[in-house]
């Protein structure tokens, strides 16, 4: 998937709220949007190398959106809105054995208390997908949530409720490419490791992509194992 424009260097100055952030570029300090509700502690250092978009808009209240960050060598794509294109582009392009012949019906479908990201149809059967956005990375393992979620952890009670209609999946879509195995954070929501074990258990399926990132764009690259021990 490849970035709308090309992405302008910066140093990040501060971050005063989740989705607001301050930037030097070209020596100028400028707002720009953080398109992730996440924590991201490690990300956020003032002094970091990060990448913007130029995307003015008549209702929008800065002039950029936070894209890239540059961490310890490491590009990694921090937009939360990514996920969900990103798998539809790559189930309509047949990337994904784990989803063969199956192609998006419709985003953001309703299903009991929840509205989940992606619905997939193959003529006959259906999945019902929920992606999750995955930034932080600890010794080469990622782990998600970095903040606690209890919409997350709802959303894996009710795919164990879409398997009446057919598959139910979860996605972790891993936005950097240094992480060899995915595992829930534990020691930052119990619950929602209690939740995905659970929906496992009861048939929900799971999987874990890193991506390739860099300025020209950013794409799901390969599946890494899920430990949910």
């Amino acid at each position: 998937m490849r970035h709308p424009s090309t992405p302008i260097p910066a140093k990040l100055i501060s971050r005063p709220n989740r989705f607001l952030g301050n930037a030097e570029l070209e020596g100028k300090r400028v707002q720009c949007f953080i398109p992730n509700p996440g924590r991201m502690h490690e990300l956020m250092v003032p002094g970091t190398r990060v990448y913007m978009i130029y995307k003015p808009g008549e209702h929008r209240k800065t002039d950029y959106d936070l894209t890239l960050v540059e961490y310890n060598n490491t590009l990694v794509s921090i937009d939360s809105r990514l996920p969900n294109y990103m798998l539809k582009e790559a189930i309509n392009q047949d990337k994904l054995p784990e989803f063969k012949s199956y192609k998006v019906e419709r985003t953001e479908p309703t299903f009991h208390d929840s509205r989940l990201d992606l619905k997939l149809s193959d003529g006959t059967s259906q999945i019902l997908l929920e992606a999750k956005s995955c930034t932080l990375v600890e010794e080469n393992i990622a782990l998600f949530p970095d903040a606690p979620t209890k919409r997350g952890a709802r959303h894996m009670n009710t795919l164990i409720k879409a398997l009446d209609y057919g598959r139910a999946a979860v996605c972790f879509i891993i936005q950097r490419n240094d992480a060899v195995e995915w595992r829930p954070n534990k020691k930052m929501d119990p619950e929602f490791t209690q939740n995905i074990r659970n929906a496992v258990q009861n048939g929900v399926e799971a999987y874990a992509y890193t991506c390739d990132i860099n300025l020209g764009g950013v794409e799901i690259r390969k599946r890494i194992p899920v430990n949910l021990e």
